[in-house]
């Protein structure tokens, strides 16, 4: 065909060879799904969680590489900025002491990590966004050293052709431009995983999208970023404008971005992998070697590695996941709304809320989603980011009447959600003193009306108050949520800010 067209460092050849193979893969989970070869359920939940690194003055460190070399744990890797690290928790079967025994695991290996980052004074910080990022820290050069993240920043810049540009108007509002995808890195998040059978899919990948709003509401834990107050949880703008391969007139034209809620409810995995060929172009175009059909053919499992690839590039807030098991296929709901921290036993708790939510409503006979329009939930979903633990959401009124009502989240779950959640980890076997210590504390939190973010925002005025600049206040604020963070003590129930 003449000379290669190269774009990005992918050639067109390797971009229509990549979508092809994305088209046999996604046949060949059509097969897999048609002839029911999907593992049986497991009740298995996941957990990861990124991580900041802080020197004792509450600023970032740069140093992902030197601490990782100290932890020398498989448990930790890098995240896309030097100042990030993850840690991945073994998979756990829900049932009995399960959230215990996370919490335990948690707050070891989290100890251990920090006692070895603190040898090097960049100690680990739980929190959504770390408040002392500067403009400065969020550039290409603190990009992480490994080359998978260097050729995800290559290909968005090379998609959208120009600058990306920050524009969120919260309590102040930021505005600001960026050459790279670094600001991305500044959000830090918990994944949730729980694997699924192929029938059950649908209604909880449905429910955990009707509740992301609540989840958003009672765990917001990122109201900073560049010095700016803005949303109570403003990582969902941050990442979808840090992420846009869409330049200004795609945007005008609706074309959907890759950080997205998504648009309607589903009745299937498969639609959510075949919305992803549809919509959204290949970024990092890789082959593999495998031929999915003719692997099924002969009556073997597939990778489906360009599918698993491609997946990896759409930034949905609960998304899909295919994946094998000793040669067995399955699938995941990966739910990933919540913001890192602020302890353990917070992340734990909203661990627990989650769980038992998406079971319970997952089972109703009246599913929350046939009762509430998408667009509703869609709306709730940045509602709750801007306002947090205050805000209000559109919510099915009880009994049979039908139609919408505003209520407050903090009411909403106490009256209506926790008693649910109670009821989906009573079906998952979780023991009860695990169910309600940790369901205590979300209810704790809409008692107090206090959340990661609420608390950040008057420890910050607080700061201020008492005379200090803003980026004095934002350090003190940081240092002062570390050391309350190692105590564990849930968040609703620490001292109001830097003057305590």
């Amino acid at each position: 065909m003449g000379e290669k067209i190269v774009a990005g460092g992918f050639d067109l050849s390797d971009r229509q060879r990549y979508r092809r193979k994305l088209q046999q893969c996604l046949a060949g989970l059509g097969r897999l799904l048609a002839e029911k070869r999907f593992d049986r359920p497991k009740n298995l939940m996941g957990l990861e969680i990124e991580l900041n690194l802080a020197g004792s003055d509450g600023l970032p460190r740069m140093m992902n590489a030197e601490v990782l070399d100290r932890i020398a744990s498989r448990d930790f890797q890098t995240e896309l900025g030097m100042f990030n690290l993850e840690v991945n928790i073994a998979p756990h079967r829900l049932g009995g002491r399960v959230l215990d025994q996370l919490a335990e695991e948690l707050r070891t290996g989290l100890g251990y990590a920090h006692r070895k980052a603190a040898e090097i004074d960049a100690g680990i910080v739980m929190i959504g966004i770390l408040p002392t990022l500067d403009g400065k820290d969020l550039v290409s050069a603190n990009l992480s050293d490994v080359d998978r993240y260097v050729l995800l920043n290559d290909q968005i810049v090379a998609a959208r052709g120009e600058d990306f540009t920050l524009d969120i108007e919260g309590v102040e509002h930021l505005g600001c431009t960026s050459s790279s995808i670094a600001p991305e890195a500044a959000c830090t998040s918990v994944q949730l995983h729980l694997q699924v059978t192929p029938g059950r899919f649908a209604q909880v990948w449905n429910a955990a999208q009707a509740v992301a709003a609540v989840q958003i509401a009672v765990g917001a834990n990122s109201p900073f970023l560049f010095g700016k107050e803005l949303w109570r949880e403003s990582r969902p703008p941050l990442f979808q404008q840090a992420t846009d391969t869409r330049p200004p007139e795609l945007q005008a034209q609706g074309v959907r971005p890759r950080t997205w809620f998504g648009e309607r409810w589903v009745g299937s995995a498969y639609e959510l992998f075949e919305e992803n060929l549809r919509y959204f172009p290949a970024l990092l175009p890789i082959c593999d070697d495998e031929e999915p059909l003719r692997v099924l053919d002969d009556g073997g499992v597939p990778r489906l590695q360009e599918l698993v690839l491609h997946n990896g590039t759409v930034y949905r807030w609960n998304r899909p996941v295919y994946g094998l098991a000793d040669g067995v296929p399955h699938l995941r709901v990966e739910n990933r709304v919540l913001p890192a921290g602020p302890t353990v036993t917070d992340v734990v708790a909203n661990a627990a809320f989650y769980y038992g939510l998406v079971r319970a409503l997952a089972e109703e006979s009246r599913p929350l989603w046939t009762r509430m329009p998408f667009e509703t939930a869609a709306a709730n979903f940045e509602t709750a980011c801007r306002h947090g633990i205050e805000a209000e959401l559109e919510w099915p009124r009880p009994g049979r009447g039908g139609g919408l009502t505003r209520v407050p989240a903090v009411k909403l779950v106490r009256d209506e959600l926790l008693p649910l959640a109670a009821t989906g980890l009573d079906a998952w076997n979780v023991e009860p003193a695990d169910r309600d210590f940790y369901l205590g504390v979300i209810e704790g939190r809409c008692r107090r009306r206090v959340n990661g973010a609420s608390w950040q925002v008057e420890a910050f005025h607080r700061a201020l108050d008492a005379g200090l600049d803003r980026r004095a206040a934002l350090a003190a604020v940081t240092r002062r949520y570390t050391a309350l963070m190692h105590t564990d003590e849930p968040v609703h129930t620490w001292p109001a800010g830097p003057r305590d």
